[in-house]
């Protein structure tokens, strides 16, 4: 069984902060998603904009990195947002409450 190798892509504006988050997103991979948000997570001057529209899978630790990240931006009073969720992901999302949490933070695919 091959898994797709996870990557963090980030790109930057004005505005926002995107990354984009592909592959599989498990607990060998954590590491590398907690590092990219860590250097990002506290810049309120910026929307923070997680696309996971080419993420395969995400685990509970994946999804407790996403939470944490969550609370911060909350707590800065900063834009967070969670962008083209797969239709596997947002289903992962909504079993294990995380999308309660993200309210009009999730914008799915059309």
């Amino acid at each position: 069984m091959s898994a797709e190798k996870f990557q963090v892509d980030q790109q930057e504006s004005e505005e926002s902060i995107q990354l984009h988050i592909r592959g599989e997103l498990d607990l060998a991979a954590a590491l590398t998603f907690r590092h990219a948000l860590e250097e990002v997570v506290h810049r309120a001057d910026k929307a923070l904009i997680l696309d996971v529209g080419q993420l395969r899978y995400i685990d509970s630790t994946g999804i407790g990195i996403v939470v944490s990240a969550l609370k911060i931006r909350d707590e800065l009073k900063a834009p967070f947002s969670v962008r083209n969720i797969p239709a596997s992901i947002r289903k992962l999302f909504d079993l294990t409450g995380i999308s309660g949490f993200l309210n009009e933070g999730i914008e799915g695919r059309a």
